[in-house]
């Protein structure tokens, strides 16, 4: 009996020791929390998908709390996300159109052709990485769906041959956009219709022997532009989006159709 009792003491000692260890540690070491940090945290939509350039949400709150990220650079959040984070951190803050992702490739199975049968791995990177061209066109959308695998929202899939975005889902995440070896994929703001829908840089007769959709580079998008939006670098139309009125001039004069027109 006596045994029992002592050893009931013992350990009960033991653990009265540790416990008190335990909150003098606790406290010699705690790190104090910005409530601010909780808050902005608490705003974020919690995708942890790093879009932002940090590891996930906690660390985006932390860096902006800390001054290191600005209030609205969650682009999955956008716009609502931004001004309750600026509420928290007591700045106004500044609205920025919503992006959405653009795939520059019109090379469907209808308009280019394969080389020959890829039995490799079904990724894109690792299709570039074999060293084989894939396509006839050497610039073109590969298809087997890098983006899609990454995309949290399911707003991109491939259809004949090419990736496609579905604008009302996509959040703008720019995850597919680093996923793309080939950087096919950009981000456009959301209210622009009019995109060069290719990527290739060779001269018109080049891109016309592999893609029948491809871009010539023959000008007549840039003359007929009245606001100076439409450029060729590189044999290929660009837009610029700051000039871009979304008239759609240039998509009805583009002679290959690459040029998307504005929505109805």
């Amino acid at each position: 009996m006596e045994i029992i009792i002592i050893t009931t003491l013992v350990l009960t000692a033991i653990g009265l020791i540790v416990g008190v260890g335990l909150v003098f540690t606790g406290n010699k070491f705690r790190v104090e929390v910005d409530e601010r940090e909780t808050a902005v945290r608490e705003c974020l939509p919690g995708n942890n998908c790093g879009a932002c350039g940090f590891a996930g949400c906690d660390a985006m709150a932390a860096a902006i709390v800390k001054g290191e990220a600005p209030v609205n650079g969650c682009p999955v959040g956008g716009g609502p996300v931004a001004q309750k984070i600026g509420e928290v951190m007591g700045v106004t803050a500044e609205a920025e159109e919503r992006k959405v992702a653009f795939v520059r490739c019109k090379g469907s199975c209808e308009v280019t052709h394969n080389q020959g049968n890829y039995v490799g791995i079904k990724d894109c990177r690792s299709a570039v990485l074999s060293g084989i061209n894939v396509t006839e066109c050497d610039y073109g959308c590969l298809g087997f769906g890098s983006c899609a695998a990454v995309c949290p929202q399911n707003a991109i899939r491939v259809k004949n041959g090419v990736a496609e975005v579905d604008r009302r889902k996509c959040v703008g995440c720019g995850l597919c956009v680093k996923a793309c070896p080939k950087g096919l994929i950009e981000l456009i703001p959301s209210s622009k219709r009019v995109a060069v829908q290719c990527s290739n840089k060779d001269k018109g007769p080049l891109v016309k022997k592999v893609c029948s959709a491809g871009c010539i580079g023959c000008s007549l998008c840039v003359r007929q532009c009245e606001h100076d939006a439409v450029s060729v670098e590189n044999n290929l139309a660009h837009i610029n989006y700051q000039n871009c009125v979304q008239c759609g001039k240039c998509a009805e004069k583009c002679p290959v159709k690459v040029i998307t027109p504005p929505a109805v």
